[in-house]
This record gives C-alpha cells, structure tokens and sequence, in this order.
C-alpha cells in the first residue's frame, strides 16, 4: 500500500507551487496579527479625571475640585473622585479661589456625576473612553480581552470539526472574511455590550481561519518544507501583521478608525481561493479521490514536471490505515489513567499554561511601559521572529527538557528584575521585558513540539488539544493578572515569573524525547528515560513533528 508523501514526490519539496503555497498561507496569517493585538490601542486607558462642568453663573472651580493622590510615588488628579461640587462652587462664589484661600481636604468628596475628562495626548479616543470604562466599570477593561479568548477557546473546538467536513480551503476563505466584515461592524459598536459580542465572533473567526491556513499549508507542503512552515512560516506571518499593527495605530489614534483600517489588509487575501487549491489529503480522507489526483496534476504541471497516469492507484490514507489495526479508542481520561502518565500531564498543563498567560501577558501589557506605547507594541513584535527561527535550529540540535528549562528561567528572572529598574533608565527595563517576551514566546513553539514527542501515537492528538485548552484557560486569565498592577505596579510581573520559576522546576521531571524514537503506545512511553541533564545527545535525532495546532 502506498502512503501520501511517496505519492505525490513526483512534484518535488521545495518547486515552485510549494513556493507559492508556503508564501501565500504564511502572508495570510498577516492580519490576524493586527487583529488580535488591536486591543492593546483600540482598549487603552488614557489618564483621565471627573469632569467638571463649566457654569453660566459662577466660576468654574476646574482642577482645585479634583482631589490628588499618590500614584507610583507621583502626585495625580484623583481618576474617581472630586470634592462636592455644590460645596466648591458656593465658595468660588464668595470670591473664594478653591485650594488657595481655602483647604478642601475636609470636604466631603463624590463619584464623578458628569463624568470624566480624558487625556488626548496619546489617544484620540479608545473604547475605555468612548463606554467609560473605568472606575466602578474598569473590570470590563481585562474582560473585553477575555471575550476575545473566550470566541478563540470555542472556535479552537469547533473550527477543527468544520474544516474536516467541508474542507480547509472554504473554511479558510469564509472565517477570513468573517474576521474582516466583523472587525469592520465592530467599529460602529453602539455599545459596550455589542463590542463585545462582535469580538467574540471575531475571536471565532480569527482561530478558526489560523488553524485552517496552518492546516492547508502542513497538508499540501511535505517532508522539510513543512516542518519550515508549521514551525517558523506560519508564525513569521502573525508577527509581520503584529509588527504592522503598532505603524496603523500611530498614525490612526481614534478606535473606530484603527479597526477599519486593521480590517482592510485581510480582504486582500480573498484571491487565495482561485490560488491555493484544496487539500489533496482531505479530498482523499473523504473519498473524492479523482479531485485529489485532479488538484496534484494541476500541481505536478505548474512545477512543470509529468505526473504518472495512475497517482493514487495503490493509497491508503492514515485514517484507512488505522483501521486496519485493533480498534481500541482513547480519550482525555487516558491521560491521567496511570500514573506515569498522569505526572508527565499535570507537568506539561502546568507549563503550558504558564508560558501562554506569560506570553499573552506580556503582549498586552506593552501600553504599560514605561517607554512610548507604539515603541513597545513593534518591538514585542520583532522579538517573535528570531524566537521562532532560534526555536526552529534548537528543536534540530538540543535536547527538549533542558531548552524548555532554560527558557522559563531565562524569561522569569527577566521580568524579576524589571522592578529593580529605576524610572530614568526606563529602556533596560523595556529590555528585559522583551527578553522575557523572546523567551516565552520560543517556549511556545518548542512546547508543541516537545508535548506530541511526549506521548504516543495513540492519544497524541488528545494529549495536545487537552495541553491546548488548559493554555487558552491561561490566555482568558491573563488581562486579570495584568489588573494587579492596581496593587503593587510590577505585581502581574512576579506573577508571571513564579509561574515560570515553578513550572521549570517541575520540567524537571519531564522525561527527555530528543534522540529518541516517537511512542506509539501507552507503554513504550512509561519505559522513557527520565534523568538526562545534557543539552544535546549523539543519538540520531527525531524529526520534530508539525502539530496541526495553533498558538492561540
């Protein structure tokens, strides 16, 4: 029986088609990019105060009505609160001058009845000023990005079981144009509420169109090509549309206009449909075997090669293959059966799940900085590129336990000492805050790696969509953590770190994979050596496998 890859080697790895493909699918992923991050700007909260209105009949009081309070060691208009204004305004009608012929600190204070004034120094206008999303409301600020994630954690279950039925390329195409129209309505949002409901859709949308494109490319590109493209491609194409993102947002400071301009790039990309053909391997796993040798004739002749006259005369697919061989089924119980396999979950949930609220943290902290917010979005960019291709060139020659180790405690003591940094030098800590960003995020590429190395054939697929889940748990959590800062300015910073600190210690007890043959059952995996400290190994080195997954 014949197997796919040695079907279709006729049309060659690295020909033009596969070229084309490879840059095509990767370009796709540029405006997911800018939409998942658009929050950072779109969600800022400018520095803002109560308003106080001006009247016809005595002197506005202005700035003496607001009281001021210590904010990181600085003095600050008080963002909740002024003094009663009925109280300050019969002063002022006296001849009074607030704050100067009189102490206010005794009077009585009160909400911000009419309001707030917001700063336009940086922002134009963000939804936090447009809802007044602060104060008794700033909860709805962390959760505006937790509904994004929430639309991501539901499109990640349901996207899957849609492309298997109707195919990679139209799932592809609609969520795209799904994730742009209804980026584009959202900009018209009359209320938070309808804000929020639109971004879950495109939460949906914008996982639901990256797992399709990172499927299609893994299915039509083989052998080295596609390692190329799951692991460094895909991932370079989010991070020149995060990159992007901060260029919209500098010369768009108003909201509504950020997301439209964002929403533009993406319809670009509609054309993919009459350029990038369906997947041969889908079309074969559901029996429309004449399309596939259809679509890899159309293949063989723009690489300009001869295709043979019978390409699928003796295939079976995996799934066929499969078949053959006892029927026994696994599911999520399975991974915490024993108790070999039970540890090795937990660990890897706890890792997981640190580096995505780390690295999802930190990308939506970057407003927060103490340097120019545009600054900081672009490098927390650029940072994922070489984090990638490093990750990319260590799943080749380093061991997977050791990086994974390294990693964590390179990024947690990072963001440790982004408190010891003094204000005047705000540029190393903006320095160590990327060191921390570069090593989360190439923890995030190698852990796909390292969890389907982890277990066997059999429940591989389920250990790494349950690994994946508990992560998007992490992504939901993370503009909670960030909420902390309300208490002690670097608090979300230690948090991350504690998380990492703990989560390399328990990696320790992570069985090593680099070297060895993958498991293809429950019990070739409980017979993993455990204890091996060495970054790299003599062994004839595994092939590291392109997950069918993506980092949201």
């Amino acid at each position: 029986m014949q197997l796919y890859e040695e079907a279709v080697g006729f049309v060659g790895e690295w020909s033009p088609f596969q070229r084309v493909s490879f840059l095509l699918l990767s370009a796709s992923l540029v405006p997911n990019g800018l939409t998942v991050f658009a929050i950072v700007f779109v969600g800022a909260s400018p520095p803002h105060h109560c308003l106080v209105p001006d009247t016809n009949h005595t002197r506005a009081p202005g700035a003496a009505a607001i009281p001021t309070e210590v904010v990181d060691g600085g003095q600050e208009l008080s963002r909740c609160s002024r003094y009663r204004l009925d109280v300050v305004r019969n002063l002022s009608a006296q001849g009074l001058v607030p704050g100067r012929d009189v102490n206010l600190t005794d009077v009585e204070q009160e909400g911000c009845l009419d309001g707030w004034s917001y700063s336009r120094d940086v922002y134009q206008s963000t939804i936090v000023s447009e809802f007044d999303l602060v104060c008794s409301e700033q909860w709805k600020q962390p959760f505006t990005s937790t509904v994004f994630f929430l639309g991501v954690l539901f499109g990640s279950f349901v996207s899957g079981q849609i492309s298997d039925r109707f195919g990679r390329k139209p799932v592809l195409i609609a969520c795209m144009i799904a994730q742009e129209l209804f980026n584009i309505v959202q900009s018209f949002s009359p209320t938070w509420t309808v804000f929020c409901i639109l971004y879950f859709i495109t939460g949906f949308s914008q996982t639901s169109n990256y797992i399709a494109a990172f499927v299609l490319g893994a299915e039509i590109l083989t052998g080295h090509v596609r390692v190329l493209f799951s692991s460094v491609g895909i991932n370079c194409g989010f991070a020149i549309g995060y990159m992007s993102l901060s260029l919209f947002a500098y010369f768009i400071r108003d909201w509504k206009h950020l997301l439209f301009a964002t929403s533009v790039p993406g319809l670009v990309f509609i054309p993919i449909w009459w350029l990038i053909p369906e997947s041969p391997r889908w079309l074969l796993s559901v029996g429309r075997v004449d399309e596939a040798e259809a679509t890899v004739r159309k293949i063989a002749k723009f690489n300009k090669v001869d295709a043979p006259l019978l390409i699928f005369n003796d295939f079976i697919t995996k799934d066929q293959e499969t078949k053959t061989l006892p029927n026994k089924h696994y599911n999520v119980f399975h991974l915490v059966k024993t108790r070999n396999i039970r540890d090795t979950t937990i660990i890897v949930c706890v890792v997981w799940f640190s580096i995505r609220i780390g690295y999802y943290g930190l990308s939506l902290n970057t407003s927060q900085l103490h340097a120019d917010p545009y600054i900081s979005s672009f490098l927390s960019a650029v940072v994922e590129i070489p984090a990638y291709i490093c990750m990319w060139l260590a799943l080749k020659y380093t061991t997977r336990r050791m990086t994974v180790i390294c990693i964590l405690v390179t990024g947690s003591l990072s963001l440790f000492f982004i408190q010891l940094v003094p204000q005047s030098v705000s540029y190393i800590a903006v320095a160590l805050e990327m060191l921390g960003k570069f090593a989360i995020t190439a923890g995030t590429a190698l852990m796909y790696v390292y969890t389907a190395e982890l277990y066997p054939t059999s429940i591989r697929n389920t250990a790494t969509g349950t690994c994946s889940t508990v992560a998007r748990v992490g992504s939901c959590i993370a503009p909670f953590v960030l909420s902390l800062s309300v208490y002690y300015q670097y608090l979300p910073h230690v948090t991350f770190g504690t998380m990492g600190i703990v989560s390399a210690f328990a990696a320790f007890f992570l069985p090593e994979t680099f070297g060895q043959t993958l498991p293809q059952t429950i019990k070739e995996m409980r017979k993993r050596e455990r204890i091996n400290c060495s970054f790299t190994t003599s062994k004839k080195h595994s092939k590291p496998l392109a997950i069918l997954e993506t980092r949201l």
